[in-house]
């Protein structure tokens, strides 16, 4: 799962971080109250996006810092889960990080690394890194598994597009790294790339190819292009037209279904139940009901719909418990953060 929560701040101030509209005496009125709410409501979206079975791996989005986690796992019903965390520390003027929840009884997690973005425009620029998390999988494999939240578009989608493609470099970079470490790399990006599957930044600068083209291991593959059958057009509605910001992108050993971890065919798919939309009076239709439309509290969610994604994974004879033919269940270490 991948999500977008729109500033998920707590009420306190960071020292150094411009989070003073989201405390208490700021313009929002950011009270404890509404916060803990917020709190519930996401925790309300990861347990329904999972149905009978709660999400492996759920990438966030515009977190301000490690106490709104802690507070998100121990606070909501999610503490009935075995969840753990990693997120970036990053120099973003605003405070707000990615993070990615994973669940220990399924993801034995190795390691993780913030990746900064450099900006070859405007060199005292500074944003979100890129989350890095890998870990081992049922089947033995390890799967690296890539957060991030691609500089905006504010000023513009001409003037910031520069900024995009510097973050899509520094992640081409990493991803190269691992093909040539190993010839069947399992990769997984999330998160929201504040441009669509077409744009530079994703398709030139990253090469994130169509998911229908022939693939080949060491290339990185959108599971968003071409337009697959979603419930919208997109996860993000802005005046009126939704757009494809919030994607998956995978490397090619995942795309076969031979192979004992793979993506299950067409389940890339935008979350959309009823609960997460209001009626757009201003655009016609419905629209995401946030936590704030402008300056007026909704007590809603966000401001982006959640994309899921389903991998089959397969325990390979050598990793099976003798006498047994299916799948075995795996219970990695428990990880302390």
């Amino acid at each position: 799962m991948s999500y977008n929560v729109e500033n998920l701040f707590d009420c306190r101030h960071d020292s150094g971080k411009n989070d003073t509209e989201y405390l208490p005496e700021g313009t929002r009125h950011w009270t404890p109250g509404r916060y803990y709410h917020k709190l519930q409501q996401i925790a309300k979206v990861i347990l329904a996006a999972g149905e009978w079975d709660k999400p492996a791996l759920v990438g966030l989005c515009e977190v301000e810092n490690d106490s709104a986690l802690i507070h998100l796992l121990t606070r909501t019903p999610l503490n009935a889960w075995p969840y753990r965390y990693r997120m970036t520390d990053s120099p973003d003027a605003r405070g707000i990080d990615v993070a990615l929840l994973y669940r220990r009884d399924l993801f034995a997690i190795i390691g993780s690394a913030s990746y900064p973005v450099h900006f070859s425009r405007h060199t005292e620029k500074r944003s979100r890194d890129i989350l890095h998390v890998w870990g081992k999988i049922v089947s033995g494999d390890t799967l690296d598994v890539f957060v991030c939240h691609f500089p905006s578009r504010y000023g513009g989608e001409v003037a910031s597009e520069p900024d995009r493609k510097d973050a899509a470099s520094v992640l081409r970079a990493k991803t190269d790294s691992l093909f040539q470490l190993r010839s069947q790399a399992h990769i997984v990006i999330m998160g929201d790339f504040n441009d669509t599957p077409t744009d530079k930044s994703v398709a030139g600068v990253l090469k994130a190819l169509p998911s229908a083209a022939p693939y080949t291991p060491a290339n990185l593959y959108n599971l968003f292009y071409p337009p697959v059958a979603l419930p919208y057009e997109g996860s993000h509605k802005y005046q009126g037209e939704w757009s494809r910001l919030d994607q998956f992108i995978v490397s090619g050993a995942l795309l076969d279904t031979l192979h004992s971890v793979h993506i299950v065919p067409d389940s890339p798919t935008v979350f959309a139940p009823p609960f997460l939309f209001t009626k757009d009076k201003t655009y016609r239709g419905i629209r995401p009901k946030r936590t704030y439309y402008g300056y007026k509290y909704e007590g809603g969610y966000s401001d982006h719909l959640p994309i899921l994604l389903e991998l089959r994974i397969l325990a390979s004879p050598d990793k099976r418990p003798s006498g047994t033919a299916g799948p075995r269940t795996y219970k990695p270490k428990a990880d302390v953060n």
